[in-house]
């Protein structure tokens, strides 16, 4: 196979609400700004990517964009020729969208990476998302087509939380793993988005373990049904977020073109897709669907979970996290949670995770977390992340995305160049 590498990329600020940027009713300058729209984040996150890799848009030679709901947050679909939109010479160039609810920034990624196999010197991958245009309950309505719809929708009325408190529930009572552990979870999350200038949380503090490990006025249950209720606090949801991001795939060749070393660049050892039916039930107790991937992503790369440096796993809810640990193979079943009690997966653990704040901290525009997560290996491998960098040289990062429960699922392997 043809070798793949990132040669740079970038983000844009990650924004909801607790941002200081986010326009809402008692910001500065409502009535007068206006939040950006998808558009806005799909041409600044590609524009920047390029500055960043030192690539001129004439010699893109494909461009992809992830996104899950721009027709119903935002109104905008046909997110390909908005992409040709971000620069005067990506006009006429192949550019196209991709939907897989939660991992439609993988699948970006992974046509990405099928692009540069078949002949593609240059591809230019983005992920965008909207989603604070209409109220909570509204938008988790939308969330839920990632859902098999016409079956799991009336769970509760925010059924992808409903679902995910669902999991929590059997876990929680069928493992070692307690409430307590997802708050240590989110504490980790808002700590390290504190340290993470594009976070949605960045500027939030407020979120300590004494609060994250109790239902309180500050960190409420809000779902309906009683079955699932007091297994999902706010404080273990992953945010609901506005942003973008960007990065440049290139084949050798294409690093030439552009005039990048491979050695300041990261290989992408492999990259898997699996899917599994939505009108299927997943096992509560395991991400089986990931699983599959990360074993096949594994083998594709020659690595074992005992050479990853770093990782970053999709965590929608703080049990997601700990459930991957055990996916991508840090933890045996069922043991996941005992990384988190000793600190294993914290910036300075044994294999850091999420050191940005993940889904739950640096936030979660649903199409962009995929390439998000990309990404942040790549600025972790290159030492680009300044106060949330992690120590030493790690030279090799695993990715897991997920969309819907555990129904689509992209697992990357890098190495540094």
């Amino acid at each position: 196979m043809r070798k793949i590498f990132i040669a740079g990329g970038a983000h844009t600020n990650y924004i909801g609400k607790f941002h200081p940027d986010f326009i809402w009713k008692k910001h500065p300058d409502f009535g007068t700004k206006e939040n950006p729209d998808t558009n806005w984040y799909v041409h600044t996150a590609a524009q920047k990517a390029l500055e960043a890799a030192g690539a001129d848009a004439a010699v893109v030679d494909r461009g992809y964009v992830g996104n899950f709901a721009g027709e119903l947050f935002d109104n905008q679909g046909h997110l390909g020729a908005t992409l040709a939109g971000a620069d005067p010479a990506l006009s006429g160039k192949p550019t196209l969208r991709v939907e897989g609810a939660c991992a439609s920034g993988g699948l970006a990624l992974s046509l990405g990476c099928d692009a540069i196999r078949a002949g593609a010197d240059v591809v230019l991958v983005v992920g965008a998302e909207v989603q604070n245009t209409v109220n909570a309950k509204v938008g988790a309505d939308f969330l839920a087509r990632a859902s098999h719809y016409s079956r799991q929708r009336e769970i509760d009325p925010f059924t992808f939380p409903c679902l995910f408190g669902k999991r929590t529930k059997h876990v929680v009572e069928e493992t070692d793993t307690t409430m307590d552990d997802c708050a240590l979870a989110s504490v980790k999350a808002y700590g390290n988005a504190n340290r993470n200038p594009f976070a949605h949380m960045t500027a939030y503090t407020g979120m300590t373990y004494e609060i994250a490990s109790e239902a309180s006025n500050k960190n409420p249950v809000f779902l309906s049904n009683d079955s699932y209720r007091d297994f999902l606090r706010v404080s273990d949801c992953s945010q609901v977020s506005d942003g973008g991001s960007a990065l440049v795939l290139c084949s050798e060749a294409g690093l030439a073109k552009i005039g990048k070393a491979a050695g300041d660049c990261t290989e992408v050892a492999s990259l898997v897709v699996s899917t599994a039916p939505i009108s299927e039930d997943p096992d509560p107790l395991r991400l089986a669907n990931t699983e599959n991937a990360v074993a096949k992503a594994y083998a594709e790369a020659g690595v074992t979970p005992a050479d990853l440096n770093l990782a970053e796993v999709h965590d929608c809810f703080t049990v997601t996290e700990i459930l991957m640990y055990e996916a991508i193979g840090l933890a045996d079943k069922g043991k996941g949670a005992q990384l988190l009690r000793d600190g294993a997966t914290n910036i300075d653990g044994k294999v850091p995770v999420n050191t940005g704040g993940g889904l739950v901290g640096f936030g979660h525009p649903v199409g962009a977390t995929g390439v998000k997560q990309a990404l942040e290996i790549h600025r972790q491998l290159t030492g680009q992340c300044g106060d949330y960098q992690v120590p030493g040289t790690p030279s090799v990062g695993v990715t897991a995305n997920m969309g819907g429960d555990d129904r689509t699922s992209v697992v990357g392997v890098y190495r540094k160049g």
